[in-house]
Formats: C-alpha cells, sequence, structure tokens
C-alpha cells in the first residue's frame, strides 16, 4: 500500500511523458501534463465508481465548480480505471460531473490499473483531503474497507495514513440510531456532539438529548452539561465528591428518605425520595 495517506501527488509518479494527439487543445497546464500521460476522455464514457465513498454532493457547488472549469478548464486530471465497455473513475467525480454539466466532450483523464480495494482507497483518500466527506460518509467508508477486504483497524489506518484511535472514533458514529446519524451528515449537529451522544448508555438517552439539541440548539458545552443531569457519561459519569455524600447522609437522616445532591455549574439540587405517603408527611412537616 505504498503511496497511501502521503496525497494523490505521491500515487501519480513525477515523469515527463508526452500526451496524448489532442494535448495541443489540451485544457490541463503543463505543471499538471507532466506528472504522467494524460488523456482526452469523452466524459459520457466514464462511469463513476460504484465504491465512491460520497453520497451528498452540493448543487451550488457543483455550479461554481463549472463555471470555474468554464473560465480556467479542468487543473487536475481525472483519475480512471478501463473497464470492458469504456471507463469506471477512481477520483475526481466532482470534476466529472461538472463537465457534463456544461456538456463538454472531453476531459483530461490518466488511465491507472486498480482493483476494487485500490479504488476505495484512492477514492477515500482524495475526499478526506479535499474535506468532501461528511463524518458518517467517512465512518461508512471506513466500515465498507474493512468489511470487504477483511482489514483491521492497524491495517485500515495503516493504509490511509491515519491514527488508530482516529479510525476507532470514527466508526462509533455508526453506532448511533439513523435518525441522529442523518442529522450529523446534514450538518443539523456536530462531530462534537456525536461524541457525547456516544457517551450515553442507552439509545433513549441519546434520542431524548438529541432531541434537546435540535429544539434548544444547544452547544456541545451545553450538550455536556445536560449529560450531567442524567448520570454522566460512560466515560464520565458524575461522581459525588466525599464532602457531599456527608451532607446527603445527614439530610437523609434528617427526613427520614434518601437524599441525594446534584450540582450543576451554579449550584444544584436536592433530591428527596419517599416510598409511600407516610414518608412524604415526614418529610413535608419537616419542611414546613
Amino acid at each position: 500500500m505504498a503511496g497511501l495517506g502521503r496525497g494523490l501527488g505521491s500515487l501519480i509518479p513525477a515523469k515527463s511523458s508526452p500526451i496524448n494527439k489532442d494535448a495541443s487543445t489540451s485544457t490541463t497546464p503543463s505543471a499538471f501534463v507532466d506528472l504522467e500521460r494524460v488523456s482526452r476522455i469523452n466524459p459520457d464514457e466514464i462511469r463513476a465508481n460504484p465504491k465512491q465513498p460520497r453520497h451528498y454532493f452540493n448543487e451550488q457547488g457543483l455550479d461554481d465548480l463549472a463555471t470555474s472549469i468554464k473560465e480556467h478548464g479542468i487543473l487536475q486530471p481525472l483519475i480512471v480505471t478501463r473497464t470492458s465497455d469504456g471507463y469506471e473513475l477512481i477520483a475526481g467525480e466532482r470534476r466529472l460531473r461538472a463537465a457534463k454539466k456544461l456538456g463538454l466532450k472531453e476531459v483530461p483523464a490518466i488511465i491507472r490499473r486498480a482493483d476494487d480495494q485500490k479504488k476505495l482507497e484512492w477514492a477515500i483518500i482524495e475526499n478526506i483531503q479535499r474535506s468532501d466527506l461528511n463524518p458518517v460518509e467517512l465512518a461508512e467508508s471506513y466500515h465498507q474497507l474493512s468489511e470487504e477486504f477483511n482489514l483491521s483497524q492497524e491495517e485500515l489506518a495503516k493504509s490511509l495514513g491515519k491514527a488508530r484511535s482516529t479510525i476507532a472514533n470514527t466508526l462509533r458514529i455508526l453506532k448511533l440510531p439513523a435518525e441522529i446519524q442523518k442529522a450529523i451528515a446534514e450538518g443539523a449537529i456536530s462531530e462534537g456532539h456525536a461524541k457525547v451522544l456516544l457517551g450515553l448508555d442507552t439509545e433513549v438517552k441519546q434520542q431524548v438529548l438529541f432531541k434537546k439539541i435540535i429544539a434548544n440548539q444547544l452547544s456541545v458545552d451545553d450538550t455536556k452539561e445536560e449529560t450531567r443531569k442524567v448520570g454522566g457519561t460512560k466515560q464520565a459519569p458524575v461522581t459525588t465528591s466525599q464532602a457531599d455524600k456527608v451532607k446527603e447522609l445527614a439530610l437523609s437522616r434528617w427526613f427520614g428518605s434518601k437524599v441525594s445532591l446534584k450540582r450543576a455549574k451554579q449550584g444544584g439540587q436536592i433530591i428527596i425520595k419517599f416510598s409511600d405517603d407516610e414518608e412524604l408527611g415526614e418529610v413535608m412537616r419537616k419542611v414546613s
């Protein structure tokens, strides 16, 4: 897997080679042409990569790209592989879509040989470098690579040039309910929110807090504070200090019922539990 994780430039050997017969009319600057043989291909002959990890394409962004291509040409060749009836895209789907919007009859492309694993790896790498994948797409891509090619998280990290902990944390997003994943993909909540939600120990708690985030436009810090009200997260449970335990014991003896102290950033709550009306009556007499 040499070359992976260091950018697509490292996947294209720096060598001088003539381009095809249409090079004289190329929209690709010579600085790019010199990297490797660049062919001119009809975009209609290129089919999308079925393993493309990116699912969401912003139409305004594509329109802006099309405008840029119309004025300056395609500055970076697409990467494709040959098929029995044409070509299959490895990298450059936004450029291909924009070219088709403009009705271009040819696009610059580098033809490479690649198996399915390489195709998916290169597609992921290009999207990562351009920050084009949302967290859910990225997690799905990692999962797809792992499942299809039986790769461990360590192997994934090595092939993609990422830390193993980064791979593991991203994959955890797929454990969230579908509704929450959709909100992350659409940018309604952030990856920071997702990390806090993942710390809750039940799907019900995740759903309840998620709805609060959406309804009240909670920040990540606000969301963390909300978790304290339900006992903290699996990673950071709310614990009672020794001093508060002494206070709880004293209050419990006074009221004749179990008392809990719940602290917040400012102030907190005293929770008095009772098992029947008699205990409740005793509490009422103590506070009256």
